[in-house]
């Protein structure tokens, strides 16, 4: 296959798990993962304690951390959830595009790793567990081809199902008319409405899809 061709069955592979129903209700999981990762990573980086992380069997999950109830620090975390896999996404198909494929799913392993230290429910131990015997197993089994082609997917899968989770957010705060959402502790930490926030993460994520279009010149 050529390096286009590997591309293109990689976004086909990356739509499936997104689009198709039954099997959203699985990797949807995932998604989440980074979501609550992002959330993590960001807090420990601006000075935040991190407490520790849920995931949930209903797609759901949760970080909590410590530290200035508002400011830049909260803020930042907040935000992060909704585009962490736009930007992993993005950042894998930049490596990936670089020849840098081990690079990508050394890093992925890392964080899951440490994200071990900090999971505290069963079912995120399970979740984080597996998807690091999954990496673990691509790193030390899998050949070179098969490795870039698993990065590659799993890279498009973030990019796609990223602006899906912001749309899924717009659908549900409108049905539950719940006021718990990132979108909506944003709101309440900054003078910009639940809404704009919304809107925001979706065009932040749209942007990311975008630009990992030109970078791999998908449509030349």
């Amino acid at each position: 296959m050529t390096v286009l061709d590997t591309q293109w069955a990689a976004v086909a592979t990356a739509l499936a798990l997104v689009v198709l129903p039954p099997v959203w209700r699985t990797t949807r999981h995932l998604v989440t993962l980074v979501h609550e990762a992002g959330h993590a990573v960001v807090a420990v980086l601006t000075g935040r304690r991190l407490n520790g992380i849920r995931l949930h069997s209903d797609t759901s999950g949760l970080t909590v951390s410590s530290g200035k109830p508002r400011g830049a620090g909260m803020i930042a975390t907040a935000a992060a959830g909704y585009l962490a896999p736009a930007a992993l996404g993005l950042g894998s198909v930049l490596l990936i595009d670089g020849g840098h494929t081990p690079w990508a799913l050394y890093a992925g392993l890392a964080t899951l790793a440490l994200m071990l230290l900090y999971i505290r429910n069963w079912f995120g131990l399970v979740v984080v567990g597996l998807s690091g015997v999954a990496v673990g197993l691509l790193i030390w089994q899998a050949p070179e081809r098969v490795q870039d082609f698993a990065a590659l997917a799993f890279a498009w899968f973030l990019l796609v199902a990223a602006p899906r989770m912001t749309l899924d957010l717009w659908a549900h705060r409108r049905r539950m008319r719940t006021r718990t959402t990132d979108a909506d502790i944003l709101a309440r930490l900054t003078i910009l409405p639940a809404a704009v926030w919304n809107t925001i993460f979706l065009l932040l994520t749209l942007a990311a899809l975008a630009g990992a279009v030109r970078v791999t010149d998908l449509f030349t």
